[in-house]
């Protein structure tokens, strides 16, 4: 997949936005505050275990000034990369390349 521009380890966007809060000195609880979202969802974002919606994205394009277009295209190769190695994807694809393979 490097041929592709594929890292072995996904980058999630919230890798790059806790980097950049941090970068700022913004504690996660301040800017949660300051932004109306819950601590627990932006941690949960920031750690990898949440992806990131359209409307999360907009508000950190709001917020920290990060296109949301960016964000957002991480997130897609993010969860791109993770399908890819996700075994029941894996079986699936592989089925249906056999059934195609046949017409």
């Amino acid at each position: 997949m490097a041929k592709l521009g594929y890292s072995a380890i996904p980058t999630h966007p919230g890798d790059v936005l806790k980097d950049e809060l941090e970068s700022r000195g913004i504690s996660q609880r301040a800017f949660a505050q300051s932004v109306g979202m819950s601590y627990s969802v932006l941690n949960e974002i920031l750690n990898a275990h949440r992806a990131l919606t359209t409307n999360t994205a907009l508000l950190f394009e709001a917020a920290l000034g990060l296109p949301a277009d960016a964000l957002m295209a991480i997130q897609t190769k993010y969860n791109l990369q993770a399908a890819r190695k996700d075994k029941d994807t894996i079986s699936w694809m592989d089925s249906i390349r056999r059934a195609v393979a046949v017409l």
